[in-house]
């Protein structure tokens, strides 16, 4: 029953936040195609003109946050292993900067510092989550070497993204860095209610 629970919950938690992006990009103050290639995520978040539905993504960012919180502690963390301290301390920090970044929002001087660093804190936190967690339980399947891909590749464009600030793409990279995340708490919500 808790396996049915916590699967439930990463499925609804993943599919919710790209339904919320997509509705808040429709909203934003650009087309749909330039939102998504030209326009980070955050700036969905943020409450002024340009994005009329800022709530919802922030929304999203909450429910992500959440779900992972819930979804690793409440059932998923039976299945580790190895290293559950470290486990346990990720999920944390992953949790805790996406919600920062929901609750703090980017383009103000005053608080852009805190921002960045919940969006490190999601974002590097989480994919470097998937890489422990691929190691750290008894088998090592399909649904692990999966998760392992995801969080190298996760790693890997995040760091591509963070020395390349300035290129006009970087949108683009940070929501290859995001997603990978978002893909593997619907893939565990299926792999849960597998299990």
């Amino acid at each position: 029953m808790k396996s049915k629970v916590a699967g439930i919950v990463f499925i609804v938690g993943s599919l919710y936040y790209i339904l919320a992006e997509a509705i808040s990009a429709t909203f934003f103050n650009s087309s749909f195609f330039n939102t998504y290639i030209f326009h980070t995520i955050s700036e969905l978040g943020i409450p002024n003109g340009n994005s009329p539905l800022f709530w919802l993504m922030n929304s999203a960012f909450i429910v992500i946050g959440l779900t992972l919180l819930f979804g690793n502690f409440y059932r998923f963390i039976d299945f580790i292993i190895k290293n559950k301290r470290i486990c346990y301390i990720l999920t944390f920090i992953t949790s805790i900067g996406v919600i920062i970044v929901a609750l703090i929002h980017g383009g103000n001087p005053l608080t852009s510092g805190y921002h960045t660093l919940g969006a490190v804190m999601a974002i590097l936190g989480g994919n470097i989550l998937l890489v422990l967690i691929s190691r750290s339980m008894g088998e090592f399947d399909s649904y692990q070497k999966v998760t392992l891909s995801l969080g190298v590749l996760g790693i890997i464009v995040f760091w591509i993204m963070f020395f390349s600030m300035d290129n006009i793409y970087m949108p683009v990279l940070e929501r290859l860095s995001v997603y990978t995340l978002i893909a593997w708490s619907f893939l565990t919500g299926v792999y849960l209610l597998r299990n």
